[in-house]
């Protein structure tokens, strides 16, 4: 007997579908509830690029005495440096307002729409820098956010209604 394939996934590509939110509180960022997320700010339409918003696990040696093969188990888990790169309106109102230096919150990923019952990541941050990188070409002005993830994402958190 054949082993039971894998249900087919619905791809898609994410501009159009994926949602970026700045959350200023969650109380369990396991489980946040729907006013915590419409008390957010969507960021999707201002997102010019991103970078990092994923956890790796370091590998660790666990020799014996008993074999010549060298196993290995999980080791610690980290999140990648991540950033969120955002246009910069001319008059200075944009995304440096709501997230400055320093500040903390929570930026969450709901990769598939925000659709209840969908999964989303809750990524714990405090932004460590907030730079204007400058160009003499035709690029649009930038904001580039740095964010320094606090603690362990939640990931595939469902979506309340």
């Amino acid at each position: 007997m054949a082993a039971t394939p894998i249900t087919a996934s619905t791809r898609y590509i994410n501009p159009g579908v994926t949602v970026v939110l700045w959350l200023p509180s969650v109380a369990n960022k396991s489980a946040p509830t729907r006013a915590e997320i419409n008390a957010g700010t969507d960021l999707s339409r201002e997102i010019a690029d991103n970078s990092g918003w994923q956890t790796t696990s370091n590998q660790s040696d666990a020799p014996d005495m008993g074999s010549r093969f060298t196993g290995k188990v999980a080791g610690r888990i980290s999140a990648d440096d991540s950033s969120l790169t955002t246009y910069a309106s001319k008059n200075g109102i944009d995304s440096r307002q709501l997230m400055p230096r320093d500040a903390t919150g929570f930026v969450a990923w709901m990769d598939g729409g925000d659709v209840a019952g969908q999964p989303m990541d809750v990524f714990p941050v405090t932004v460590s820098s907030v730079s204007k990188p400058r160009s003499v070409g035709d690029e649009v002005a930038r904001i580039v956010h740095q964010f320094a993830i606090t603690s362990q994402p939640a990931e595939n958190v469902t979506i309340p209604a």
